[in-house]
């Protein structure tokens, strides 16, 4: 019995890496805005692949505010609250509160059901890019407890059409893409400090491309065009990935070729 579920593991694992090893959409971070775009994505019938660092989905959903079990939404995400069919209940001044466990799940569900892949337990590493002028076009990734192990173990490859930077704060694949490849001309402004009512409002808007095949979405667009941050409300982060999802349809319609190696 034990070598059948050894063996039904090892085969079905390795035919979904080399199946997703080359996809229409690569999605880097299973948070919100990353989630959210994966599902609207799905949904158009891209071949979406999400690489997510943790063992877990939600990013920064999970511990709520400040530890405390409740979220907030304004009035203008209800309608990709309503899409997930997650439950929200009214706070004050167009504000929703939202329980952070149901809208981790509802997510996530919403996103592998529309089609979507996640794979958990990803480091990407490194970007690929192609042509002149330099277009992305994949990631280099290794597991996350070999990262955190600090041992050097070289990476495998994932071709995409498209990559989003969905990883948060650091906005670690263009920080990347930065500082490897300055023909891009990526210039990281830095996050600012908390103003919500405004940040909310800029991140929708700055999402978008930030140079040929790289893309960026949810709290990263802060720290690429300097906007401030915002605290425990996930909004713009929802809305953020459902308009790169929009970018995306747009710049590169289904079928289209993915630059070749």
């Amino acid at each position: 019995m034990e070598v059948k579920i050894g063996r039904a593991i090892i085969r079905h694992a390795l035919k979904d890496l080399d199946e997703y090893s080359q996809v229409d959409v690569l999605i880097v971070g299973a948070g919100p805005a990353g989630l959210a775009a994966a599902r609207y994505l799905a949904e158009r019938g891209y071949k979406v692949l999400v690489f997510e660092r943790r063992f877990s989905f939600g990013g920064g959903i999970g511990p709520g505010g400040n530890m405390l079990p409740k979220i907030v939404v304004q009035e203008e995400a209800v309608p990709i609250l309503r899409d997930f069919k997650v439950r929200y209940a009214p706070a004050e001044d167009g504000l929703y509160v939202v329980d952070p466990a149901e809208l981790v799940a509802k997510l996530g569900a919403g996103a592998i059901d529309a089609g979507a892949k996640i794979v958990l337990g990803v480091h990407v590493d490194d970007i690929i890019f192609r042509g002149e002028p330099p277009r992305v076009t994949g990631v280099l990734w290794i597991w996350t407890p070999i990262q955190m192990s600090g041992m050097h173990v070289d990476p495998l490859y994932t071709e995409a059409k498209a990559v989003v930077d969905a990883t948060g704060h650091d906005a670690e694949i263009i920080s990347i893409a930065a500082r490897k490849v300055p023909e891009l001309g990526i210039q990281m402004e830095g996050e600012k400090s908390a103003w919500s009512e405004v940040s909310e409002k800029l991140v929708v808007e700055h999402t978008g491309r930030v140079a040929h095949g790289l893309y960026v979405a949810g709290i990263a667009v802060c720290t690429v065009y300097g906007l401030p941050r915002m605290g425990p409300i996930f909004g713009g982060m929802l809305m953020s990935g459902k308009r790169i999802a929009d970018v995306i349809a747009k710049e590169i319609p289904l079928g289209a070729h993915a630059v070749r190696a």
